[in-house]
Order: structure tokens, then sequence, then C-alpha cells
């Protein structure tokens, strides 16, 4: 099947039954192969799951070789929510072509992203009719809560990793964020990571495996 998105799919060992998915959304100009380098410790403890990991619809214009989900060229957040919400449906068109190919449904199915894939996996898990495995975002926000309060769907369990000296997406953000989840009754564990900017260190990759482990 031809996907809605162009993607790195990385399928268990030949003859191992898929019973999950992980899909992971790369940040801001970056694209799948970058995001897929979580899969190299996670794989060998998840042996039935295939990751896949999208590039996002559109090429970045701040780095043509990268891609984005969103345009972060205008400052204006009604203009910001727009695209994201037009990303939105792109990723739940890919996600459906994703269950169908692979015969799984939400519940099997982990939404994880850095920065502005976090972004969209808490817009694209919480707004979707069926609750998924569990969302795990590294290093984002919520693009606007007021928005998203209005159009939360289920309460899927939520996971955000952060590093305490992120400059780019300041880790208030991850304290605004579980307020939100929690005041909108969703169970939200968080991780602050001390002296780590903006990337996914060990510590964070190790923290996420093992929150999958224990929903899977």
């Amino acid at each position: 099947m031809t996907f809605c998105l162009d993607s790195i799919i990385i399928k268990p060992e030949e003859g191992a039954k898929i019973k999950n998915a992980i899909i992971l959304l790369h940040g801001y100009g970056g694209d799948g192969n970058d995001i897929s380098m979580l899969t190299l410790n996670w794989k060998r403890h998840l042996p039935n799951t295939v990751f896949i990991c999208p590039n996002g619809h559109e090429t970045c214009p701040i780095n043509p070789s990268g891609y984005q989900w969103f345009d972060l060229t205008k400052e204006d957040s009604n203009y910001i929510l727009e695209q994201s919400l037009k990303a939105e449906e792109k990723i739940k068109q890919f996600v459906d072509e994703i269950k169908k190919e692979f015969n799984l449904s939400n519940d099997k199915i982990c939404l994880s992203g850095f920065s502005q894939g976090c972004m969209m996996s808490l817009n694209v898990g919480l707004t979707s009719e069926e609750e998924y495995l569990c969302i795990i975002g590294f290093s984002g926000k919520i693009i606007d809560k007021n928005n998203l309060k209005l159009r939360i769907k289920n309460h899927t369990d939520t996971l955000l990793i952060h590093g305490d000296t992120d400059q780019v997406v300041p880790s208030t953000h991850l304290l605004e964020a579980k307020d939100f989840l929690i005041r909108n009754s969703i169970e939200v564990k968080t991780f602050l990571i001390k002296d780590c900017d903006h990337h996914i260190p060990i510590e964070a990759s190790s923290t996420a495996l093992n929150y999958i482990l224990k929903k899977i």
C-alpha cells in the first residue's frame, strides 16, 4: 500500500507477528530518518512492533532538505493553529492507512513525536474518536489550549519528557501541558531531565521505552 506520507518503516524480524505500531513524528526541519534513531534501542525490546517514521507533508523553508508539520515563519498564533489543523487531518489520514495496512486498532498504536512532532501527537491523539495505546511527547507543548479543550474526544494516557535547559521550547511548556491534561481528566506522567537542551538523550529514550513496555 502507498501511504499519504513518505515514511521509513521498520518491521519486526521476519516471521514475527505485528501486534503493535509506534508512529514517530519528527521535529521542525527534520525527517523520518532523524527520529528513526529512537528505534535502534527500542526494537530489541519490542519484537512484535512496527515502527513508522513519516516525513512531514511540507518541505521546511528554513531547511529545504527537511520537512515540517506546520509553518513557523510567521509569528501569528491563528495562522499556526490553522496550519496545524491541516497537518492534523493529514496525519489522521496516514494513521487510518497504517491501521488498515497492518490490521491494527488505535489501542495497539503509540503516537510519539519530538518538538513539533510532539505537538501534533497530542492534537491527533486526543481528538481521535478512540483512545490510543499511549502518547509520548519529547520537548513539545500544546499548540492552542483553548482550541484543544473544545475538541478532546478521548483520554489517552500520556507521557511528556523535556529538558530543563531547553531554549527552543522552554520547559515551562511541560508544566503548562501537565496542568492542562490533568484538568481535562487525562492521566499524564512527566519527566524533566536535568542539564538537557532541545534533543532526546538516552535517559529520555529509556524512560519512554519503559513506559511503552508497561502499556503493552
